[in-house]
């Protein structure tokens, strides 16, 4: 009897502490550009008789390459896409929303053809441009007498991106996970893995989450009920690296994101 009430207390005592620990996930989290794992599948283009096709864009593009804004549907982030051809290495696409522009990218191809240079400005869903530079590498030609761009590439490198989309906030409180990022995003889910808005993110409608053990959970992704994304979070062993590893359904792609505690 005696040993039963001094466990109850233990535990009356201990309670208090156990429910406010911190979450290994707490915290203000940045992403190492340097550590950024890019998809291995490569996206391909068609640039050829005054027509652009983006083939693995989904649902695909199909515009003609003429400069002015032709309405395609389909994407949550755009309704119309220009297609302007600068030389015969160069082409800049802008893509709008209800007649803002909300992302401008700019690749251009290497003297030899085998790598690329992409600038983007992306807004498509944050408060703010997200602006970067990448480097892209050849995986296929495209057909005898297409512009440049055509054929197969591969992302190899992020050599720069905008702070704004390098940084994301977390916090466990009881069975809920709080996120929250400078571009806008946000959702308060429970870790039971029910569905929650996701916020400021006109592709994404719903999010569930669950806690696979105490150092890793598992993000997913909706549209209209779809599931559109998977997104791992594991914390490193000594609390201080988080390492995301994503699964774009959609896209039928992988990216891996490592990110430092601040």
């Amino acid at each position: 009897m005696k040993k039963s009430l001094l466990f109850a207390s233990l535990v009356m005592l201990l309670f208090p502490i156990i429910s406010t620990a911190q979450s290994s996930i707490d915290g203000n989290w940045k992403f190492d550009v340097n550590k950024i794992k890019m998809p291995e599948k490569p996206d391909v283009y068609l640039l050829q008789d005054g027509m652009y096709h983006c083939k693995t864009c989904v649902p695909p593009v199909d515009v003609k390459a003429d400069g002015q804004d032709q309405k395609v549907s389909g994407h949550p982030y755009y309704d119309t896409v220009a297609v302007r051809v600068v030389d015969d290495r160069t082409v800049e696409v802008t893509d709008k929303k209800d007649g803002k522009t909300v992302a401008t990218v700019k690749t251009v191809v290497s003297a030899d053809g085998k790598t690329a240079t992409v600038e983007f400005s992306d807004s498509t869903a944050s408060t703010e441009p997200v602006t970067g530079k990448g480097d892209a590498v050849r995986v296929a030609k495209g057909p005898s007498g297409a512009h440049a761009l055509s054929g197969s590439w591969r992302n190899t490198k992020t050599e720069s991106i905008s702070d704004n989309a390098m940084e994301v906030t977390f916090k466990v409180d009881a069975d809920t996970l709080n996120m929250t990022a400078p571009t806008g995003q946000s959702y308060t889910a429970k870790l039971d893995g029910s569905d929650a808005p996701y916020k400021g993110d006109p592709g994404t409608t719903s999010v569930s989450v669950k806690r696979l053990s105490k150092n890793v959970f598992e993000e997913t992704d909706k549209r209209s009920g779809k599931v559109i994304g998977i997104n791992r979070m594991t914390v490193g062993p000594d609390g201080k690296t988080l390492t995301m590893d994503i699964t774009d359904k959609e896209h039928g792609t992988t990216m891996q994101f490592i990110a430092d505690k601040q």
